[in-house]
């Protein structure tokens, strides 16, 4: 069994998907608040956490636990995900993360891969791109707490690590599983700690996968899970066929858009739904800077809503307007008053008969799912690439779509809270 444990929880969706498309039977978890089981013959058991933006002892404590908890329900590798645009600080969390988990495992050496391309992120020299752009040079520069201003991971990573990052080009990733495993144990013999490795198609990440099917911990984006994935399946028959529910819980009822990230993306699919018809609401945290009382107001005006479109919910501001909104209210504080609320409104629109949630933004995710006391759930298609459908379970079921800021096409909103769309896989 492999154990995953994700940094967020769409980056928890995102991998859980990726095993989940190879044939492999993959169980998510969120947090660790219940004991970890390895299921009916689980080949993936994925805990979601929340940890990209901790203080880093917390965010080493909480994926200590989750790895412990793997280990003991059987789990023979543990992965790390991050986010394929390696968001984090030069504090972390991506490299004490990294360091505590090859430590419970006793593992002195670990490839690092961000690339994913079915997301447009490739890695070639050690430069990670997005959408062909220069990581620095995207979007993600302005991330408002995680800003990527380099785009080199070798040293991204080095700032994050006293141990040896060491990079691994394409040219050498193409010389085959074999060659490729015996890099590796050139590298580690030679004091190597982290191996960063290029890859810029699908192709690439089945050779890396393949030449580290054994190895005892690796970490990298939900790309890596894939080729990871692929190796696993040609090795053994999978436990079971994963499961389309034909008549999932959740599937139709009202439902509703809660949007929280500040990506260029998300911005413009918030953009695509309001010309779409859909009538929206904006959290504005300057104005009230309270969770409680912004919750109550959005559900007052929710309430006043005629039956239409689905409606949407959002506290996503452009660069501009985000800096203003941190220079007032601070980064933190400014986050607090806006994820809390976000999880408000959420217990609040499920309990007025809400069954299909659509939540954009890793952070916004986290605060919806601990909100509604979401633990887990079953992983059914993809509303666009590593993004499924998750359908819950318990006294009000509902279909929860947990989408990453950067993630889906413009009209990616507009259409997942069209009825009839919680089964409706990617064309």
């Amino acid at each position: 069994m492999i154990g995953v444990i994700a940094d967020d929880f769409t980056g928890g969706t995102d991998v859980a998907v990726a095993f989940r498309r190879a044939g492999l039977r993959v169980l998510i978890q969120f947090g660790t608040q219940d004991a970890v089981q390895a299921g009916d013959g689980a080949d993936v058991v994925v805990v979601a956490l929340k940890t990209r933006t901790l203080p880093v002892g917390q965010a080493i404590s909480e994926s200590l636990e989750a790895a412990r908890a793997l280990l003991a329900a059987g789990a023979q590798q543990l992965f790390f995900k991050f986010c394929s645009t390696f968001d984090s600080t030069p504090a972390g969390n991506i490299g004490p993360v990294c360091d505590a988990l090859a430590d419970l495992v006793g593992s002195d050496f670990a490839v690092v891969v961000p690339s994913s391309p079915a997301h447009g992120r490739t890695q070639y020299n050690g430069h990670l791109f997005v959408n062909n752009q220069l990581l620095s040079d995207s979007p993600m520069r302005h991330h408002p707490l995680t800003p990527m201003t380099d785009s080199r991971v070798p040293e991204l990573l080095r700032t994050q690590t006293a141990r040896t990052v060491s990079l691994v080009a394409l040219q050498e990733v193409h010389t085959g599983p074999g060659a490729l495993a015996e890099k590796f144990t050139s590298l580690r013999a030679e004091g190597t700690a982290y191996a960063v490795v290029d890859a810029v198609e699908a192709g690439d990440l089945a050779i890396i996968g393949r030449a580290i099917l054994d190895h005892p911990f690796v970490s990298g984006a939900a790309g890596l899970a894939a080729g990871l994935a692929a190796a696993a399946a040609e090795r053994a028959t999978p436990a079971s066929s994963p499961a389309t529910p034909a008549d999932a819980p959740g599937n139709d009822g009202p439902a509703i858009a809660l949007a929280g990230s500040c990506s260029a993306r998300t911005l413009q699919q918030i953009t695509a739904m309001q010309r779409a018809g859909h009538p929206s609401y904006q959290l504005d945290a300057v104005a009230v800077p309270d969770s409680q009382l912004l919750a109550e107001a959005a559900l007052a005006w929710y309430e006043t809503q005629p039956t239409g479109p689905a409606p949407l919910i959002y506290s996503s501001l452009p660069p501009e307007k985000l800096r203003e909104s941190q220079s007032l209210l601070g980064v933190a504080e400014s986050a607090q008053i806006l994820e809390t609320a976000m999880g408000l409104i959420a217990r609040g629109l499920v309990r007025r008969g809400v069954r299909r949630v659509v939540v954009a933004g890793g952070e916004t995710s986290g605060s919806v799912v601990t909100a509604l006391e979401v633990s887990g759930g079953l992983i059914g298609p993809e509303a666009a690439p590593g993004v499924p459908w998750i359908f819950t379970s318990g006294g009000a079921p509902i279909a929860l779509l947990l989408k990453s800021g950067n993630f889906g096409d413009i009209d990616f909103l507009t259409r997942s809270v069209n009825p009839g769309t919680a089964l409706a896989p990617i064309a």
